[in-house]
């Protein structure tokens, strides 16, 4: 039971422990002119919040999942949906049939510790998230005070001028619509989602618009929607060469974004070059605007990113032939300065 204290003023007050907010403890106070009424206050609030919890849905955590899914079906893109469906299947095993009602914060930092021994942070930390989702929709008085894994920094590769002029000529001679594709990443900075919407009525001179992106819904089935983002929506100067390139009629590129990846990385395996992702085009893209100068503002705006905060990360990852330029001029600076020092 609470136990209300005297104050200063004469007043009495009980505190008690509310939910957890951003790793903080928060408390409840209750503050009455007697110590047997703020008690009394204080003790009602935690009946009333046990009346809450006995009146939350009869749902599993597996069920409330499904239903979070339908809920948020039209709003969600269809690879997010499609995500949460195939975790709601494989991801939570152990505390899957637990109703919301009955879910402890012990449940699921258990849940966290067996979940994490064979799954990277990152993995953990989005099925967790999806966890408190749904209890924010269904049950949003159950507060959880969770510790997830550390997370371990990505490090990023970012391919060099040699890498992306052995990309595109390998792709010229065998595959034309990869060509292009490479192109529109590398120089454009698109999204391979991004690269499969496009169509011939987006391109105006040597202006490229960007508005769709082909997801996978599922079941082999590809569908067209809207970008990534707000942010994503944009429109983007080509090289002329690109642009002379790209077919009058039709889609720019007949592939969906799975044989993107797969023939990328079979040209990977017959070329002498570092093994990277389809997607680190659009970070060398960055790096390069960054490395000749660009401000970030534009290169977050051509590349469709929201915040600078993935272009920090890019930029740690600076490409190796501008490193090593950028390291050379540091140095011959310092050396520079040494000499004059010595001849003062």
């Amino acid at each position: 039971m609470a136990t209300a204290k005297k104050l200063p003023s004469g007043a009495y007050r009980c505190l008690i422990f509310d939910h957890m907010e951003d790793g903080k403890r928060k408390y409840k106070s209750f503050t009455a002119s007697t110590k047997k009424e703020a008690e009394y206050k204080a003790t009602q609030y935690i009946m009333q919040k046990e009346e809450q919890k006995k009146a939350l849905p009869e749902y599993t955590l597996y069920d409330a999942i499904g239903n979070y899914c339908d809920l948020k079906n039209n709003v969600l893109s269809p690879s997010t949906i499609r995500e949460y469906r195939r975790a709601q299947d494989y991801n939570y095993k152990d505390i899957k049939d637990i109703k919301l009602s009955d879910i402890t914060n012990d449940d699921i930092q258990r849940w966290v510790n067996t979940f994490a021994k064979d799954h990277s942070p990152k993995t953990v930390k989005n099925a967790y998230g999806l966890i408190r989702a749904v209890l924010d929709t269904f049950a949003p008085d159950i507060h959880l005070r969770i510790t997830l894994p550390q997370s371990v920094p990505h490090k990023l590769y970012v391919p060099s001028d040699s890498d992306i002029k052995a990309v595109i000529e390998y792709f010229s001679e065998n595959d034309k619509d990869m060509e292009l594709a490479v192109y529109l990443a590398a120089f454009g900075t698109l999204r391979r989602s991004e690269v499969c919407g496009l169509d011939a009525g987006d391109i105006d001179g040597n202006t490229i618009t960007i508005q769709r992106a082909m997801v996978d819904k599922g079941k082999d089935e590809w569908v067209i929607k809207t970008t990534k983002t707000v942010s994503s929506t944009r429109t983007v100067d080509m090289p002329q060469f690109v642009i002379d390139k790209c077919p009058k009629e039709g889609r720019i590129v007949n592939l969906n974004p799975d044989q993107i990846t797969h023939r990328f990385i079979r040209a990977l395996r017959r070329l002498d070059v570092p093994s990277f992702r389809f997607h680190d085009l659009r970070h060398y893209a960055a790096s390069i605007m960054h490395a000749i100068g660009v401000p970030d503002q534009y290169i977050m705006q051509r590349g469709g990113w929201s915040s600078d905060k993935t272009l920090k990360a890019i930029y740690r990852g600076t490409i190796k032939d501008y490193e090593e330029k950028y390291t050379d001029m540091t140095l011959s600076h310092f050396e520079d300065m040494q000499h004059e020092i010595e001849k003062a």
